[in-house]
C-alpha cells in the first residue's frame, strides 16, 4: 500500500517512483512546465548521463555540474524537442557538447594523448602486472588507451547501448564514419589485450 501523505497524495518521490510514462510524454509534460515529470526524468537518465560526462572530462565535480547543465537545458528547451531521435539520444547530445565545450575551457588541459603514451609507469611491478591480468582491468586499461574518437564510440555502442544512426546523431558524424571508428576501435582493442 502507497503511503499518502496529509493532504491524501503520494509523496513526490512515490510519484516519480510510479510514474511509467514514456520518455517522449515526459518531455512533453516538462515542456508544459510539469516538475514532477522532469524529476522523473532526471531520476531515469542520471546515472548513464553521468558516467558518460566522467567519461568525457574525468573529473567527478565538473561532472556533476555539466550534468545539472543537462537537465536544466532539458527544462528550458524541452518544448524544442522534435523527436527526430529518442530522448536518451538527446540526452547523450546535449551531454556530450557541454562536456567537450568544458575540456576546450579548461585551463588544466589534459596532456596529449601522443606525449602521455611516452610516459613510463612506474606501477608496473610483478604485483602490478599480475592484476592487469584480471581480464575486466585489462580491458578498462585497454579502453583508456584509445584515442577519444574511438573510445567514444565504443562507449556508446558497448555500453549505452546505442545503434550506429544514434551514435552518428550524438557524435554529429555519418554512419560510416561510426562503422570505420568501430572497426578500428576493435582491432585496436584487440592488439592491446593481445599486447597485455
Amino acid at each position: 500500500m502507497t503511503a499518502i501523505t496529509r493532504t491524501g497524495c503520494a509523496s513526490p518521490a512515490q510519484a516519480v517512483a510510479r510514474d511509467t510514462s514514456s520518455d517522449e510524454t515526459l518531455i512533453g509534460r516538462i515542456a508544459g512546465g510539469d516538475q514532477p515529470a522532469m524529476r522523473t526524468l532526471f531520476a531515469r537518465h542520471r546515472v548513464p548521463i553521468y558516467r558518460w560526462l566522467l567519461r568525457i572530462v574525468h573529473d567527478e565535480t565538473l561532472a556533476e555540474d555539466l550534468l545539472s547543465d543537462v537537465f536544466l537545458d532539458v527544462w528550458r528547451k524541452a518544448a524544442a524537442f522534435e523527436g527526430r531521435s529518442s530522448v536518451s539520444t538527446w540526452l547523450l547530445a546535449i551531454a556530450r557538447h557541454k562536456a567537450l565545450s568544458a575540456r576546450r575551457g579548461r585551463s588544466d588541459a589534459e596532456l596529449d594523448a601522443r606525449i602521455a603514451t611516452t610516459l613510463v609507469d612506474p606501477a608496473d611491478d610483478p604485483e602490478a602486472a599480475l592484476q592487469k591480468k584480471n581480464r575486466s582491468e585489462l580491458l578498462r586499461n585497454s579502453l583508456a588507451e584509445l584515442s577519444p574518437e574511438h573510445g567514444e564510440v565504443i562507449d556508446l555502442v558497448y555500453y549505452h547501448g546505442k545503434s550506429v544512426k544514434e551514435v552518428a546523431d550524438i557524435v554529429g558524424i555519418g554512419e560510416a564514419t561510426v562503422k570505420t571508428r568501430m572497426f578500428y576501435a576493435r582491432r585496436k582493442l584487440a592488439d592491446l589485450v593481445a599486447a597485455a
